[in-house]
């Protein structure tokens, strides 16, 4: 039985994901309005990934005998800068994420549930992953700089790495 301290804490992840889930895909459509197919479905495909991850916890918190809440949501940014500036938003949106998730593990250890504890390791190593991918966007872009041939090229290898990302999903 989850006590109400961590109930809390994971109602308050599981709107941060659904959150993170409407983030990406306002980045999404902004991208695709823009003649970013690649990076639209670059972000289309994270949306759903974020939504999966919100999911995971309300079934988790269900399981466990809480109540999972299900959150109004506040509307995302809709407007960027750029591509560089989408990923960078995207990069300080996943570190608040982290830590968000780190608080949760302080938490559990602190209350001795050593259950959601567990449960939330995947969450750490799935924020390493997204923090990991969005450094080596951002690098990459500041390589890019100006270069529209560059964008373009990279824009299609986004698409690529989501058409890989789906199928290793479905593989799954």
């Amino acid at each position: 039985m989850l006590n109400n301290s961590i109930q809390k804490a994971l109602n308050k992840q599981v709107e941060l994901e659904a959150s993170s889930s409407q983030f990406y895909l306002s980045m999404a459509s902004w991208s695709e309005t823009n003649g970013l197919t690649g990076a639209s479905n670059f972000l289309y495909q994270h949306s759903d990934e974020e939504r999966f991850h919100m999911l995971k916890l309300v079934k988790f918190i269900n399981e466990r005998g809480g109540t999972a809440l299900i959150p109004a949501l506040s509307q995302p940014p809709v407007n960027f800068k750029g591509l560089k500036d989408l990923f960078e938003n995207l990069m300080e949106h996943e570190l608040n994420v982290t830590d968000s998730i780190n608080n949760i593990i302080d938490l559990c250890l602190s209350e001795k549930d050593y259950t959601t504890q567990n449960f939330m390791q995947w969450y750490v190593a799935e924020q390493l992953e997204e923090e990991a991918l969005a450094r080596t966007i951002i690098d990459k872009l500041n390589m890019i700089g100006n270069d529209k041939g560059g964008l373009y090229l990279f824009d299609r290898d986004l698409d690529t790495m989501a058409t890989e990302m789906k199928q290793a999903e479905d593989a799954k």
